[in-house]
């Protein structure tokens, strides 16, 4: 039986920077807005705390999803990491299911709340398919996580689609910064997952699951790790054309060079578990550095 602490280590709350980061920047990227002398400008701090709930429920809900469907597959039963509650048998498949889908369908039910009340009603169809996305990357007959599309769908969903939801919802537009900052939140947010795939790579072949880092190899896969947090960098110190602090934030992406370099020198399996875990804080702080640039 899982105790309420298995069940909080199944939420993979290591992951929840990956779902706060991108409405902080779409957030920040909104307060860029406030000189502009449109009706809707600047932070709406409602619709950001509903673009937080929403990002997070689904984050939750993806990670108690693969849970159960790499639990029932198999692929979970040999792999470094934190607790699985159905590879591990500690819950029942069904029980662990059930939760997925209580925070997949919590996360639609703030969606739904914040295409209301925004009336950004072009963002119903796009959560929609994020929300169906969230179960079809390790679930369903053939799931894209196993045919190495898993960074794609982080990218988009993480990066483009929760900083690009939060800052049009409450700004009603998308602007340069905008975008900028989604392309680097999903690089960082995908930076994430090679990471946890690249520990992967032995269990993961053994199992059938080909993730793009098996699908890359080992060497390959360290190299798209190093080049996504190349891109954010870039994409940071673009932003200096609209806001010349904003490049400060790169000092966020630092906390994660002891991950980087462990990476870079060829560590695996939970030699790799500092890195999945450095990846995210620097996600976090590098959004966190990047507000008051973008709000001044």
């Amino acid at each position: 039986m899982a105790t309420l602490s298995d069940w909080f280590a199944g939420a993979r709350p290591r992951t929840l920077p990956a779902a706060i980061a991108p409405v902080i920047v779409g957030t920040a990227a909104a307060a860029a807005n406030m000189d502009l002398e449109e009706e809707r400008k600047g932070v709406v701090l409602g619709f950001a705390l509903l673009a937080l709930l929403v990002s997070c429920c689904l984050q939750i809900g993806v990670n108690y999803a693969n849970d159960y469907s790499d639990g029932i597959r198999g692929t979970d039963e040999e792999r470094v990491g934190p607790v699985r509650l159905v590879g591990q048998g500690l819950a029942e498949p069904a029980d662990v299911k059930a939760v997925a889908f209580a925070f997949l369908g919590l996360g639609g039910f703030f969606g739904f709340a914040l295409v209301a009340l925004s009336a950004a009603w072009i963002l119903l169809p796009i959560g929609a398919l994020a929300i169906l996305a969230a179960w079809r990357y390790t679930g369903g007959d053939n799931p894209y996580g196993y045919r190495g599309l898993g960074e794609v769908y982080v990218f988009v969903f993480f990066g483009l689609v929760a900083t690009l939801g939060t800052l049009y919802a409450q700004i009603g537009t998308i602007t340069p910064i905008g975008v900028l900052g989604a392309v680097a939140v999903g690089s960082l947010a995908s930076a994430i997952l090679v990471a946890n795939n690249l520990r992967d790579i032995p269990t993961d072949s053994l199992t059938g699951k080909t993730t793009l880092a098996v699908r890359l190899g080992d060497a390959r896969a360290r190299r798209l790790y190093l080049g996504l947090f190349a891109v954010a960098a870039v994409c940071t110190l673009l932003m200096a054309i609209w806001q010349v602090w904003a490049p400060v934030a790169i000092l966020g992406l630092l906390i994660a060079w002891p991950g980087i370099k462990a990476v870079k020198d060829g560590a695996t399996g939970r030699a790799l578990i500092p890195a999945l875990a450095l990846t995210g804080l620097a996600e976090l702080l590098w959004a966190v550095l990047l507000v008051v640039p973008l709000a001044i």
